[in-house]
């Protein structure tokens, strides 16, 4: 009916009709074919590549196919090629179509049905199901991958298609596959990552539990597997985007591009990722990781007082903003928001988004270790405890290790507990990408726990990159309650740091 409303409609009209339509059916191909004609036969080109970026994302977040939007495009758009236009020729219904330098192609991701490796046939098969579920799910919810739909890897399994064949057919860039043994009370798992292009194996892990209680067996099991696969596969997309030629780039790569320089924790690194995340989303304005980076390039400004502090919260506000209208399912998008808001001052508006990051998807490594470092330093210091546990958990080789460690020992600053802070404090400030703040942390705990030698020499290392730095440019970056501020301010007394 909206259909045939738009049809008869003009202008304005018509497109107010689309829409409705589209609000109604957000997956109906027609009508997002509908669009897209009406956009092409005005001229707005531009609104068409961006629409079209976007229903794209959606579908493959959702797992419904996108060949019939690209069909759809490609019958509607005018002659002359335009950026969305350079769609790669397609022949077959499993052609895979990009859209260069536009959108923002996602890394694809199989997991297959893990297989039954137990004595006693059959005795792991329910295990093996569960778990394939359970982590096809879990790295769907974070949102930085494309996870073919359980569905499909089931019925290739039931098929008899092997893991090499599978990858071949679906033309994805990474494929899992692994085995359950269950043997009396004894389960383990053995997981693989595999580059389809090479078949070169990428990670591989072995996990052995005793099942006590097989729900959080899978639980442990399930968090281990998801963390490990992204991160994972993050990195190779990092290192892989840092060797592309910086002209050459699209939506994606700018965007992992980005995280290399971000993850380095200097100005002139920052100002490099910035310039990324800028190019990831003038190339796809829907990408809403790319604008969560440049969210945390302004904190990054705001929190080292690398540029003046206003503006900068101002700048980390609205992109994160624009990370949660382009995705709002996105943990990284609450993320960013968290953190912007804990810039402002808002405790508990901070704490709110990053229980949403955290609750969208309980693997989002990050999620955790930012609600450790607000709890910190003025909520709740055994939450953060817990919090920063479980971030090291999910991700032990993360490179924002040094603030899960740090944030760990603040909360126990605050706790009276120094002797075990000042050991935690000490790990975070021996990360080679610690930064002066970590350093402080690291200087004054010790201080507090009464190891002045080893307090002065971080003392030495930190006024050698800042020669002025003291109490009041750290108690300035941090937002601490006040019996923790003095605390802290004690630490710098004993070292002349005050």
């Amino acid at each position: 009916m909206l259909g045939l409303l738009a049809e008869g409609a003009d202008g304005e009209q018509r497109f107010a009709w689309l829409e409705q339509w589209l609000r109604l059916a957000p997956f109906d191909a027609r009508a997002h074919a509908r669009l897209l004609t009406a956009l092409a036969s005005c001229g707005r080109i531009r609104e068409a590549e961006e629409h079209l970026a976007a229903a794209r994302r959606q579908f493959e977040a959702e797992g419904f196919d996108c060949a019939p939007l690209h069909a759809a495009w490609h019958a509607a758009r005018p002659r002359t090629q335009t950026q969305a236009g350079l769609l790669l020729a397609a022949t077959g219904d499993d052609a895979k179509l990009e859209l260069p330098g536009t959108a923002a192609r996602r890394a694809s991701l199989a997991v297959m049905p893990f297989a039954d490796a137990s004595t006693a046939p059959g005795a792991g098969r329910a295990v093996a199901d569960a778990l394939a579920h359970d982590v096809i799910t879990r790295l769907a919810k974070l949102r930085c991958l494309f996870v073919i739909a359980q569905g499909t890897m089931f019925a290739l399994h039931e098929q008899s298609v092997t893991p090499r064949q599978a990858g071949q057919m679906l033309k994805v860039d990474y494929l899992a596959s692994g085995t359950v043994r269950r043997d009396g009370s004894r389960l383990t798992v053995a997981v693989e990552v595999a580059q389809t292009r090479d078949s070169r194996i990428v990670w591989a892990e072995i996990f052995e539990h005793e099942v006590d209680d097989a729900l959080l067996v899978l639980d442990e099991i399930g968090n281990r597997i998801v963390a490990s696969i992204a991160g994972e596969i993050e990195t190779i997309e990092r290192n892989r985007a840092i060797l592309e030629p910086p002209d050459s780039l699209d939506a994606r790569e700018a965007h992992h591009r980005g995280l290399w320089h971000m993850y380095r924790f200097s100005k002139a690194d920052n100002e490099q990722a910035r310039h990324f995340f800028e190019t990831a989303v003038r190339l796809d304005p829907t990408f809403s990781r790319a604008w969560a980076g440049l969210s945390f390039t302004h904190f990054q400004n705001a929190f080292r007082g690398w540029t003046e502090r206003g503006p900068e919260i101002d700048r980390a506000l609205q992109t994160a903003g624009q990370s949660l209208m382009a995705d709002d399912r996105d943990p990284a998008a609450h993320w960013a928001m968290g953190r912007a808001l804990w810039l402002l001052g808002e405790h508990d508006q901070a704490v709110t988004e990053l229980d949403q990051a955290v609750d969208l998807s309980p693997n989002f490594a990050l999620g955790h270790y930012t609600l450790a470092f607000v709890h910190a330093q003025s909520g709740d210091p055994a939450s953060a405890i817990t919090s920063s546990d479980q971030s090291r958990h999910l991700s032990p080789f993360d490179p924002l290790l040094f603030g899960m460690l740090g944030s760990r020992a603040i909360a126990m600053v605050r706790l009276g507990q120094f002797d075990e802070a000042a050991g935690w404090a000490a790990r975070a400030a021996a990360r080679p990408n610690a930064h002066t703040h970590i350093l402080a942390i690291a200087a004054f705990t010790l201080a507090l726990a009464g190891s002045l030698d080893d307090a002065r020499k971080l003392t030495t290392a930190i006024r050698r990159a800042v020669p002025r730095y003291g109490i009041a440019d750290f108690l300035a970056a941090f937002h601490f309650e006040p019996q923790g501020a003095a605390l802290f301010r004690e630490g710098a007394r004993r070292i002349g740091m005050a």
